[in-house]
């Protein structure tokens, strides 16, 4: 069986006993995970959680969604060893639930923190793509970068290729109607490639309609390998390798 290295779930989110979601995930061979905080306490409590497993690390950020709160607490978290980057952070224009001169702002002081940190930087962006690359141009992409939920298209694929990002693809590459987001995993090189549930959101196919769970991210591997042209234990391996480096694992 495949290792699998699930790099983008949120174990404060899903409503089920974490050591629960955690042991059904290894058995299915995701015997790696990272759960993602979305603002200071869902961080504070992603912390804690890791802290009770090996192989599972933390992030601690504030989502662009929560952004119209600051980030007054996040960077004392930023101290803790299970923490590995700061996010997820970004740019959401779909929902604007931030305004987004506040949404700017908080990603800003994120980037910055990212650098300050030494610390791998998880982006969001939504729509917001032009927004998102010009501020990451003009603060400086810190070297470990990583693109999750990548939704956009060829284009934005390359040009995160060329800032050096990686490319983080989520149940959504599985869907039938997933065009360009497909376009996009084919030619992301193996190397800049990693894979995530986003659980409890955006289940693959074929388990639509279901709550998602880190378990199931070897479905969205097995779909990526086939874009790559590559054997899923190849991407499986890849997957882990990228994480690893882009981590600091």
């Amino acid at each position: 069986m495949s290792e699998w290295f699930d790099n983008h779930c949120h174990l404060t989110t899903i409503k089920r006993e974490p050591a629960e979601v955690v042991e059904e995930a290894r058995a299915q061979g995701v015997t790696r995970l990272l759960t993602v905080g979305c603002d200071v306490e869902d961080s504070r409590r992603a912390i804690s959680i890791a802290a009770d497993f090996d192989r599972v690390w933390a992030t601690a950020g504030v989502h662009p969604h929560e952004a119209k709160g600051g980030v007054d607490g996040l960077e004392e978290l930023l101290e803790s060893d299970k923490v590995v980057a700061v996010g997820e952070c970004g740019l959401d224009y779909h929902y604007d639930h931030s305004p987004r001169t506040q949404q700017a702002k908080v990603f800003r002081i994120q980037i910055e923190m990212a650098h300050q940190y030494e610390l791998a930087l998880v982006i969001h962006t939504r729509e917001a793509w032009a927004d998102t690359f010009a501020i990451l141009d003009d603060v400086g992409i810190p070297e470990r970068t990583v693109f999750h939920c990548f939704t956009g298209g060829p284009q934005e694929a390359e040009a995160c290729l060329e800032r050096g990002g990686y490319l983080s693809f989520s149940g959504i590459v599985t869907f039938p109607s997933a065009h360009e987001i497909q376009e996009a995993a084919r030619l992301t090189p193996t190397t800049r490639t990693l894979v995530e549930t986003d659980s409890p959101f955006l289940t693959p196919t074929p388990h639509r309609g279901q709550p998602n769970q880190p378990a199931y991210v070897s479905l969205i591997g097995e779909k990526v390998a086939k874009l790559q042209g590559i054997s899923v234990n190849e991407m499986a391996t890849a997957c882990w390798a990228n994480g690893r480096l882009l981590y600091g694992l």
